[in-house]
């Protein structure tokens, strides 16, 4: 079976030539702003491996950007979605009530760690839509306009949310952008400012927010301050939990909402069902979270939580959508949560994370191009520098990476703000002698390409 398979590539180099004739279809259809650096067309995909056209074999630490953590084509989750679709495919849920929509957000209730007693929660298609609203939330309870985020942000690619996201390569020639977003230092602790102590850090990242009270928007105007609990496109970067308990005391004070985007960390990813379980064991829960990706499966989903006195603050007609909640989504979900569950998901992610963290540690001792190696459970990112006194980001090492690894059937994706980092998002139902073997060309990668 191919979820037990090892990787394998039988062509001469890849793509192969069915792969390569499919590929330049897709540069003739398809606008090359949706770029792929990836040589191979999907045919076949379980648990967290990919056979391409020419039968190639790959071992996937991708997962489509965390959105497989149950893995490609699991088998209940396939029979899930069968039965919902003997029924009906959809029903707009301003018009027709389903119980799948109602059992996911009692669920989703039951689970998800935000500040509360009785939550809510409504469900949305992606994790732009979701984050932007959160915002929208956030504004009609607090009647106030503004946002704060960070530096090396993630948030969409709606116009919203490109203002919300940090890099501006995503938003290049699109402006004028929405007003009222306002950007505070993420405390990106490899790259402290020369000299500081870590100790210093924490106050230094939190004077930040301060600044922004005192130089763009007083902190009476703030609604909320939105925070990746593990930056994913910034560089896989950690929020250190000192840094979100301070950032909780200022909501607090302030009466601003703390947003949590686990878009990309939720549903077992950091070794938790949900990253800022971490932040609720700190006494620092969020008043919001955002959650999408692997809530089910790959197919099109998104989750706003929050306590039920935010969620009835906001006006009838102003929150919804046409497909928000697809009766088959929601049956995948309801099985993804039961799976991971029951199969302790959030456990694997941390011996999962366990072994290749220790492997990339190692590393560190032989390849000097390793600056830092961070992340939470099986969310790790690995940055390379040319120099690790100066730290000069190496965004061409990481492309070079990149390729040879996926020519010896190995699937891994860079990151961060200078693109140096590669990150680690394999599925968590990858087997040890996969995750072994992904290992071996990781590591034989970078060897060949220092």
């Amino acid at each position: 079976m191919l979820k037990n398979a090892l990787p394998e590539v039988i062509t001469k180099q890849v793509p192969g030539p069915k792969a390569a004739a499919i590929i330049a279809r897709r540069e003739n259809a398809i606008p090359g702003a949706i770029k792929c650096v990836y040589p191979l067309v999907i045919d076949t995909g379980e648990g967290a491996m990919i056979e391409d056209v020419d039968g190639n074999r790959f071992v996937d630490w991708v997962g489509g950007v965390g959105v497989l953590n149950i893995g490609y084509s699991h088998p209940e989750i396939v029979a899930a979605v069968k039965a919902q679709t003997d029924k009906y495919f959809h029903g707009m849920f301003n018009i027709v009530t389903h119980e799948g929509y109602v059992e996911l957000a009692e669920t989703l209730n039951a689970i998800v760690p935000v500040r509360g007693v009785e939550k809510m929660t409504f469900l949305a298609n992606s994790g732009a839509e979701a984050d932007e609203n959160a915002i929208k939330i956030a504004k009609a309870f607090t009647k106030r306009p503004n946002i704060i985020v960070f530096s090396g942000a993630f948030h969409g690619r709606t116009m919203l949310t490109m203002t919300m996201t940090s890099k501006k390569a995503y938003a290049h020639g699109l402006g004028p952008f929405p007003d009222g977003i306002y950007r505070a230092q993420f405390p990106y602790l490899y790259r402290n400012p020369a000299g500081m102590k870590q100790e210093d850090a924490i106050d230094y990242y939190t004077q930040s927010i301060y600044r922004v009270f005192e130089e763009a928007s007083p902190a009476e105007h703030v609604a909320a301050i939105v925070v990746e609990p593990l930056q994913g496109e910034g560089g896989f970067i950690p929020a250190p939990l000192e840094w979100i308990k301070v950032v909780r005391k200022i909501c607090d004070d302030h009466g601003i909402l703390l947003i949590a985007d686990e878009v990309q960390t939720g549903f077992c990813r950091t070794g938790k069902m949900f990253a800022s379980q971490y932040w609720q064991e700190a006494g620092a829960e969020p008043d919001i979270i955002t959650t999408a990706k692997s809530i089910a499966a790959g197919l099109p989903l998104s989750a706003i939580t929050a306590r039920k006195e935010i969620m009835e603050s906001v006006k009838g007609g102003t929150i919804g959508g046409t497909y928000c909640g697809n009766p088959v989504a929601c049956a995948a979900a309801l099985k993804v949560i039961e799976i991971m569950k029951r199969d302790h998901l959030d456990q694997r992610a941390r011996e999962i994370g366990a072994i290749a963290t220790a492997r990339f540690n190692s590393w560190q001792d032989t390849y000097a191009v390793i600056g830092d190696v961070r992340g939470l459970g099986a969310m790790i990112g690995i940055e390379f520098v040319k120099d690790r006194t100066s730290k000069e980001p190496d965004p061409e090492l990481v492309a070079a990476i990149v390729n040879e690894a996926a020519q010896n059937g190995l699937i891994i994706e860079s990151a961060g703000v200078y693109g140096n980092v590669i990150r680690f998002l394999a599925p968590l139902v990858i087997t040890d002698e996969q995750l072994t073997a992904g290992l071996d060309i990781f590591e034989k990668a970078i060897s060949k390409c220092v």
